[in-house]
């Protein structure tokens, strides 16, 4: 590691070291109780549970890793998720042989989003999936002469884009925008875990709440174990910790946080039950395999896609972004 990259993670604000550490804390707790009922149980099967741990413990090591070292290295470890999350897409939903070419200018607007990221080029960084890659690949299309199934195709690359590039590029803007009137305030990093940890968490919340008082299904043809229990209680646990944590991770006020939180459970659940309805369409039970016991990127980022936009520009608005390093 070199010494700027060292210097960076001492110099984090102590708010963001305790929630690592508290993180960790959790994931030592989860790997103790799994080992515990291995013992005392030893007839039970707990592989998928063991699994999950352990995936876990790879997810916490690899994300904390890749915000801690520099920005460079964070905003190109959420382009590395994205270009994952868009080659499960891709896995799932079949696309013509004709569109090949079509998805290599896809995969290609993934480093160039990015870039404008790096940059701190909003302008560009919000237009540039929505309407010059909107406009561009179904040109592309046309260009190649085939016209069967050009409407699902089309459809399909851009909806593919938009969730797992351009959603899920707006968890990598949080991290450039400081305060750079007051130096003392959490920086970007602080926004990035608060949105990531109350995510996971709300994930969380809505199963245990839905496995302790979950009667009626809420969505039963897409997702047979969402429940309005689940959802309901998920969301007021959501917007309790928030209202915690928001204060103390972010440059949010407790009434600000309170809206995060709810924000985030909300948006969760449709995120959640939005690649439900794909994964179900295509009658799979996982987008992929990537990480054992919870299946591919897609499964673990599927909130993720609508959480991290909707609580992006409500804390770009919440705030006079004159005093923040990216632009307008």
């Amino acid at each position: 590691m070199k010494d700027s990259e060292a210097q960076n993670l001492l110099s984090l604000p102590e708010e963001i070291l305790f929630a690592l550490c508290v993180i960790g804390g959790v994931l030592i707790t989860a790997s103790l109780i799994v080992f515990i009922l291995t013992k005392l149980k030893p007839q039970n099967d707990f592989d998928s549970l063991t699994q999950r741990v352990k995936s876990w413990w790879v997810m916490a090591v690899v994300f904390t890793l890749a915000i801690l070292m520099s920005e460079k290295v964070s905003i190109g470890f959420f382009g590395l998720v994205s270009f994952l999350a868009l080659k499960e897409f891709f896995s799932l939903i079949p696309t013509r042989r004709a569109d090949r070419r079509a998805l290599f200018w896809g995969y290609l607007a993934i480093p160039l989003q990015y870039y404008w990221i790096y940059q701190e080029w909003y302008g560009l960084f919000i237009i540039f999936i929505p309407v010059y890659m909107f406009l561009f690949i179904p040109l592309r299309m046309v260009l190649i002469g085939q016209t069967d199934g050009y409407i699902k195709s089309v459809g399909t690359i851009h909806w593919g884009l938009m969730l797992t590039v351009f959603c899920l590029s707006h968890t990598a803007f949080l991290l450039i925008l400081k305060r750079n009137d007051f130096p003392g305030e959490l920086p970007g990093i602080g926004l990035v875990l608060f949105l990531v940890i109350m995510t996971q968490l709300n994930d969380v919340f809505q199963f245990i709440w839905g496995k302790l008082f979950g009667r009626a299904k809420i969505l039963p043809s897409v997702s047979p174990g969402k429940t309005w229990a689940g959802f309901i209680g998920g969301v007021l646990t959501c917007i309790i910790t928030a209202w915690v944590l928001g204060p103390f991770l972010t440059i949010l006020d407790p009434k600000q946080s309170l809206i995060s939180g709810f924000i985030i459970g909300v948006s969760g659940f449709f995120g959640d039950v939005n690649l439900s309805a794909l994964k179900r369409d295509m009658n799979t039970k996982d987008s992929g395999s990537l990480l054992p016991g919870h299946g591919g990127i897609l499964d673990r980022v599927d909130s993720l896609t609508y959480t991290s936009p909707l609580f992006f520009h409500f804390v770009y608005w919440s705030f006079d972004f004159h005093t923040f390093g990216a632009t307008l």
